[in-house]
């Protein structure tokens, strides 16, 4: 335990009498833990307190102003795009919105390719004029017959073909995760469409939105409430003994670190960010470029394509996949999955026991876009509600 650590947020406990008592203990303060405090308190008028280890709220959203004054993702580029569109009209009590202008391309044999794969790729790529029957027969002639893929790579074959596959997927991948496809389980490639149109936005949902303001603005207006308070630069385990909330505790945080990793360490993959500034309006021609085959990292992205900002300057971030360091993007295969079953059952229990309830990409093991984030987060503070509404009733 960090003792020192410890003794400061006791101190700060004994000098803040609003932190004696809290009906919610959330640990995490990025979408998931900032809407669950939301509708607490707007709905119940409940107390939550807000546990962040982090200097600022917004999880992986929180942006910021760069020295030059444009707006950057500090981890990386956040797409919002939504299937429901009750998660946007209650995302839009928060900010106002401008259109997500999402075109990628992927620079392949020295050329740039629009991505995810469409009828202007396929047409490009294999020099042919194409519709959408002609590049179903297509890709059916170039795919591998693998009818249970046992392994991404499988999975990227039996729908692409060998062509597309190595010039487009195996690169990538490899750089991502840092083995090969062929030791990740199929659904971590099969987020990406195939698509038979020349639809180049580089995500399928119909509503594609930034906010206006950025995401640490649209965060900070959801948890403005005096019922909400929030301890930023805070280890959750220092702190867990000292509040004893009435109703119950959100934890979003890894769920192995919460059980001390006594199954062993969930696999994470991380990503280092190289932010560079030019002195010219636009260095690409999209907000972001993949770079499968060229390069240590991933992808560049240029924000300011989707963020819209006037400025004669503009920065590119750069993505460095590696082992260490904050968790991104979970590795799916039999092991970690076998892991996590394990930690699950036992964070189960505790939502019965002691009314812990565990949700969230690092709690749940699991990529989550923003909206699904939003989403699990509303079904979670339902499920607090109905847990506790017959001791509220007296039942």
């Amino acid at each position: 335990m960090d003792y020192k650590k410890y003794f400061e947020v006791s101190e700060y406990w004994y000098k803040h009498p609003a932190m004696h008592s809290c009906d919610l203990l959330i640990c995490g303060a990025g979408p998931v833990g900032c809407t669950i405090a939301e509708l607490a308190s707007r709905k119940h008028q409940l107390k939550s307190i807000i546990i962040e280890k982090r200097n600022h709220i917004s999880g992986n959203c929180y942006d910021e102003i760069h020295s030059s004054g444009l707006l950057i993702h500090k981890y990386g580029p956040h797409y919002f795009r939504a299937k429901e569109p009750d998660i946007f009209k209650y995302l839009s009590r928060f900010t106002k919105w401008i259109e997500g202008d999402y075109k990628v391309n992927s620079f392949v044999n020295n050329q740039y390719y629009q991505f995810p794969i469409n009828l202007n790729t396929l047409e490009k790529f294999f020099n042919i004029k194409l519709d959408e029957k002609k590049a179903k027969a297509l890709l059916d002639s170039k795919k591998k017959n693998i009818s249970n893929p046992l392994n991404a790579e499988e999975a990227l074959l039996s729908i692409v073909g060998n062509e597309l596959y190595e010039s487009f997927y195996k690169g990538y991948t490899k750089k991502q995760w840092g083995i090969s496809a062929k030791h990740l389980d199929p659904s971590i490639v099969l987020r990406v469409p195939i698509r038979f149109n020349r639809n180049q936005y580089y995500v399928d949902e119909g509503i594609k939105k930034m906010p206006k303001d950025g995401y640490n603005t649209l965060f900070s207006n959801m948890i403005k409430s005096e019922n909400i308070k929030v301890l930023k630069n805070t280890n959750f385990k220092n702190i867990k003994n000292l509040i004893k909330p009435k109703i119950g505790i959100v934890y979003t945080g890894p769920i192995d670190e919460y059980f001390d990793f006594k199954y062993g360490k969930l696999e994470w993959r991380s990503l280092d960010f190289e932010f560079v500034l030019y002195n010219k309006e636009y260095m690409q021609s999209c907000v972001q470029i993949n770079y499968p085959n060229n390069y240590d990292y991933t992808r560049s992205v240029e924000i300011k394509h989707v963020t819209k900002q006037k400025h004669k300057q503009t920065i590119i971030s750069y993505e460095y996949p590696n082992n260490t360091g904050d968790p991104y993007y979970p590795v799916i295969n039999s092991t970690n999955i076998a892991k996590y079953n394990q930690y699950k059952n036992d964070a189960e229990k505790l939502r019965f026991s002691k009314k812990i309830y565990f949700v969230g990409r690092l709690a749940e093991y699991k990529y989550l876009n923003i909206d699904e984030a939003i989403e699990k987060a509303i079904k979670t503070f339902n499920l607090i509600i109905t847990d506790n509404i017959k001791k509220w009733l007296n039942i």
